[in-house]
């Protein structure tokens, strides 16, 4: 039950609570946990909707990409925002801080699973990763203790560089449109 109140609060932009999270180094795992749980419910999206518009073997590569780019994703996030928040800004943080709080902060991707939905899904996803990108912003300022603009530059970056790694991951693996739905697991 501890595991859904914090999910909660990290979703209710809980700027205590990623306080509180950013100096518990206990809740490593659970971090991750949350991450891997987002990013299963991200695949099952993507699988759902493979099997409606595509083969099954396709439907099968995108609910293992969403799954693996979704956990990929959240240590490159993480450690690429450590690394420009801390060298560029002067931030004070360590990686675990930055991992922990960008774990909490993806909750809100949980909606992609409905990304298979026609046209209600699509938008959920899209929800739930600005959802997940502010979530993540107020966990970034708080963990690096910096300001709004130095936050924002420092998330955006980051982001900027799992975006081109998920387009060229994709376009190597031949992943295509159903990739795009592992992009929704950025955060």
């Amino acid at each position: 039950m501890n595991l859904i109140n914090r999910v909660i609060r990290a979703a209710m932009l809980d700027v205590q609570f990623f306080n509180e999270v950013e100096r518990d180094n206990s809740l490593n795992t659970e971090a991750l946990m949350v991450v891997i749980l987002v990013s299963v419910a991200a695949g099952i999206g993507a699988f759902l909707g493979g099997v409606i518009v595509n083969t099954f073997g396709r439907a099968f590569m995108a609910l293992f990409a969403a799954i693996i780019t979704g956990v990929i994703n959240y240590y490159i996030w993480s450690y690429i925002t450590y690394f420009i928040g801390t060298n560029l800004f002067e931030g004070t943080a360590d990686p675990g801080e930055l991992l922990r709080v960008l774990g909490y902060a993806s909750g809100p991707r949980i909606f992609s699973v409905l990304s298979f939905v026609p046209c209600l899904g699509p938008m959920l996803g899209l929800v739930g990763a600005v959802w997940s990108l502010i979530a993540g912003f107020i966990g970034v300022r708080e963990a690096l203790d910096l300001d709004n603009t130095k936050t924002l530059v420092t998330v955006i970056i980051g982001w900027i560089v799992i975006v081109i790694i998920n387009i060229v991951i994709g376009s190597i693996l031949g992943i295509g449109a159903l990739g795009l739905g592992a992009i929704t697991s950025l955060v």
